[in-house]
């Protein structure tokens, strides 16, 4: 993680803990909403309840669970001088 980049494996060891009884499944979202955006989403059974956790890949390479800011398109004013 010298890098600047959080791996999504570090982040599911280090969120989910995964072990051999209980791995994690990944799985890729496919949304309209999110066609510009990476994102997958991850599982893990625990005692009879699913823990799923949605991680959202950013520009530079790291993962998060919140999405990376949209780029929308902006109107700034512009003054000419007198």
């Amino acid at each position: 993680m010298d890098s600047g980049t959080t791996p999504l494996r570090w982040l599911v060891e280090k969120w989910l803990q995964p072990t051999a009884a209980t791995p994690a499944r990944v799985s890729r979202v496919k949304s309209p909403r999110t066609r510009a955006t990476r994102c997958v989403r991850v599982e893990i059974n625990r005692s009879s309840d699913v823990f799923s956790v949605f991680f959202f890949r950013h520009n530079d390479g790291s993962w998060y669970v919140f999405p990376p800011h949209a780029d929308c398109p902006a109107m700034n004013e512009y003054r000419f001088g007198n």
